[in-house]
């Protein structure tokens, strides 16, 4: 040691030259070698190529794998580097023969350039190859093998390597040249591979077809007399044929791959969950509907399928090829589009939640305005009272508002936040009732995670026992990521969930039905041997049709419209989305139905007609299942006891007639409006009896009531076209068909109606009051207010 210490004191300058040498040595590879931008490439679950986006350089440069196949590795030795297993970086004996073929030509011939020597080579891109450059490469690939493995650096050139045009990498050009992945090449295939790089002006197939064959032959006969195959293998290689042209690659799921590199996931190789088979099939069915809708003037669909255990997407169609001009490249799976119908089971969940109402709890559909807020059904007509479930089959807008009304809109509102919808970026009070109508935005992407969130929900209940059955991130977003990927999900146990599972399990019990009164166009049938939950909506306008529909383990969001807002009549969730809904539904396995959650259920008995808890008034009775906070919903408050005259034609009291000649009934009786619509649907509806003349004390039901305007309503009437006043039209309903009623405004007699209770009348500005009394002494007032001046 002492020895060592004398000479560098005597030797100091060559000492520092050394140590600074041994620096550069030691700091002289670049980190990262290679700082060249690289395809975005989306894999599906299995690592099949789905789609890849050009580098920004306009190369098509697949980021590096971590290995090579072996036939590509076998042949890119034998042809550029034998001993690469053997040397540090510098092949002596390759140099010493390069140096004899260079001198021999009187010209550069060959470069004795090791494959480490070339990574470098290829790493600084732009360099004059002179002798310098040449010892600097020397240098580095020395460098380089002490960092690196061979499999390392053996990958780093088969992805950085030129194949010809704008062709980087072996991946990419065995997709561009031969349509398949590396495993799957063919030792003619690697061969013609291995030799490009050497001279990747070759693969202009055009000219240079008789060249680049002599060559991928002659190392095909280089790997036989390696002992790498047999001659049999070697004659079946080299009667492959070369490739006519360069091929385009697979463009599956291309919205997803733009939607992932904005998602920070550029210039990466990305493992989806999205299983490459159904997602073939999902484009071509919406291929095919696309056609048959274009003739509608309709262009655009979107479809994803979830797989509800985990959220995983397995298919994923943003958008149809329609054309540029329709707008094919905007990613409608993750744009806002108004909701339509499509939210109203999980009011309907909340409300069975809550114990607000029963499935068949009568729900009022009449017309209505709340606040200026004045919603119309589809079909612009009413059924007076109608089933909670049928209101939901039937996507009814009145009884859905009124559910709101009862449940609270504050309420709904973090519901749909708190099961995944992100669009809501206003306060409730933005929305109001409107939220459940399409008055609020959502994605395709949120909506059907929700409803795989609520299949998720009910499987998941089945799997603890005790008070905490619910795993906290029940309900969680969608992933398109492969689960390596994935952030984990938290398996915490709660004692409740955004919505219960009997909650749940009853809306999909109503959504089962296949049988559907299309929203637009009558009964329609989609004939599907799967148990399916599912649901269409349509936006105001016909501008978007949805349907979403799932089972214990898939869930499949379709949207139908014009990417650019354009409605066109007929654009319905019933006559565009569904289809292709069920369409993609028999691209999966049928699985069995949802199990029942027995322990937050009881099963009650509930009044046939009103779907209320029955009461001792209730004739005719059913059992039907409900959650545990149905048990606190009120008894039937439809049947009433009423006393009738011998022949049932009068309703009397104890004021006109002896309790000897009295008979009493138990009757289902709705409330004036109600009924008023009511019985035109329904024929077996009996109205009441009315009141005899001479009863005094009437029977305590009210016989009519306004249909408009409502109480307090703020009435604009505009002038006729000839500068007259305009009038208005007033409505009354009246359980009695043959009653008159007398109008009275601001005490002013007005006139009698009698069977059809309609007056148009005309008043100034200002607040008014409308008295209206009926022949058996009945009067009902209600105030208005007329806020134009005719």
């Amino acid at each position: 040691m002492n020895k060592v210490w004398d000479w560098i004191r005597r030797h100091k300058k060559t000492t520092i030259v050394l140590f600074v040498a041994l620096l550069t040595f030691i700091f002289c590879l670049p980190d990262p070698l290679f700082e060249d931008p690289y395809s975005t490439v989306l894999e599906d679950r299995n690592e099949n190529l789905l789609s890849a986006s050009i580098a920004e350089d306009g190369q098509w440069r697949f980021p590096q794998q971590s290995h090579v196949p072996e036939k590509f590795k076998s042949a890119i030795i034998l042809f550029e580097d034998k001993r690469f297993f053997s040397h540090l970086g510098i092949d002596p004996i390759a140099i010493s023969r390069a140096i004899r073929q260079n001198l021999k030509a009187g010209k550069i011939v060959s470069g004795g350039s090791t494959l480490s020597m070339q990574v470098i080579r290829l790493s600084r891109k732009n360099h004059a190859r002179t002798f310098l450059e040449k010892v600097i490469e020397m240098i580095l690939a020395t460098r380089l093998e002490l960092s690196y493995s061979k499999s390392e650096i053996l990958a780093m050139y088969a992805a950085h390597a030129p194949f010809g045009g704008n062709v980087v990498g072996i991946e990419a050009a065995a997709w561009r040249y031969f349509g398949r992945k590396l495993d799957d090449l063919s030792w003619a295939e690697s061969a013609m591979l291995a030799v490009l790089p050497n001279n990747p002006s070759l693969i202009h197939l055009g000219k240079n077809r008789d060249r680049l064959k002599e060559k991928r032959d002659r190392l095909l006969e280089r790997l036989m007399e390696a002992g790498i195959f047999d001659r049999l293998t070697l004659d079946l290689a080299k009667a492959e044929v070369l490739p006519e042209k360069p091929l385009p690659l697979p463009r599956y799921a291309k919205h997803l791959l733009t939607r992932a590199a904005q998602e920070g996931h550029a210039q990466s190789r990305i493992k989806s969950s999205i299983d490459e088979t159904i997602q073939i099939q999902s484009e071509r069915i919406l291929a095919e509907h696309q056609l048959r809708l274009s003739g509608n003037q309709v262009f655009n669909a979107a479809a994803i399928i979830v797989k509800v255990k985990t959220g995983e997407v397995i298919a994923y169609v943003g958008n149809t090829d329609s054309g540029r001009e329709h707008g094919e490249m905007v990613d409608v799976v993750n744009a806002p589009r108004s909701t339509g119908s499509i939210l109203k089971p999980f009011l309907f969940a909340a409300m069975m939640d809550e114990g607000k109402a029963l499935p068949q709890t009568l729900m009022p559909d009449v017309p209505i305005v709340i606040n200026g807020f004045s919603p119309k059904n589809f079909s612009k007509e009413y059924d007076g009272a109608v089933p909670a479930d049928k209101a939901l089959i039937r996507s009814l807008n009145i009884p859905a508002v009124h559910e709101l009304r009862d449940y609270r809109y504050e309420k709904f509102y973090d519901v749909l936040k708190n099961v995944g919808l992100t669009t809501l970026t206003r306060p409730p009070d933005h929305y109001g009732l409107s939220l459940v109508l399409g008055g609020a935005e959502g994605t395709l992407w949120d909506i059907a995670g929700a409803y795989a969130s609520m299949a998720r929900t009910l499987n998941n209940y089945f799997e603890r026992v005790g008070p905490k059955r619910y795993y906290k991130n029940d309900f969680h977003a969608p992933t398109y990521l492969s689960p390596s990927n994935d952030k984990p999900i938290s398996d915490q146990l709660l004692e409740s969930s955004s919505l219960s599972a009997s909650g749940i399990w009853l809306t999909f019990e109503t959504l089962k039905e296949l049988y559907r009164p299309g929203e637009e166009t009558g009964w329609r049938y989609f004939n599907s041997t799967k148990p399916i939950a599912w649901k269409t909506g349509t936006s105001f306008g016909f501008r978007d049709g949805w349907a979403v529909g799932t089972n214990p383990e898939y869930t499949v969001g379709v949207w139908v419209g014009n990417a650019d807002g354009e409605g066109r009549p007929g654009l319905t969730g019933t006559e565009m989305a569904a289809p292709i809904l069920f369409d993609l539904f028999s691209l999966l396995p049928n699985r069995p139905w949802f199990q029942q959650p027995m322990s937050e259920m009881e099963q009650i008995h509930v009044c046939a007609k009103s779907g209320q808890r029955v009461s001792s008034l209730c004739e005719s009775q059913q059992l039907v299942w409900v959650t545990k906070r149905g048990l606190q919903t009120l008894p039937c408050e439809y049947h009433k006891k009423i006393h009738l005259t011998q022949d049932g034609k009068f309703q009397v009291n104890l004021n006109c007639e002896s309790e000897k000649n009295i008979i009493t009934q138990n009757w289902f009786v709705l409330p004036p409006v109600q009924e008023y619509y009511y019985r035109t649907k329904n024929l077996s509806y009996k109205s009441l009896p009315p009141l005899r003349n001479d009863c005094i004390g009437g029977s305590g039901l009210l016989a009519m009531d306004l249909l408009y305007p409502k109480p307090n309503a703020e009435i604009f009437i505009p002038r006729e076209l000839d500068g007259s006043p305009g009038q208005a039209l007033f409505q009354v309903a009246h359980r009695s068909a043959n009653s008159i009623i007398y109008w009275h405004l601001d005490g002013e007699y007005l006139g009698f109606t009698q069977k059809t209770h309609h007056l148009s009348l005309s008043a100034p500005a200002g607040t008014h009051l409308l008295t209206l009394v009926d022949e058996d002494g009945e009067i009902l007032s209600q105030s208005f207010k007329i806020i134009s001046n005719p």
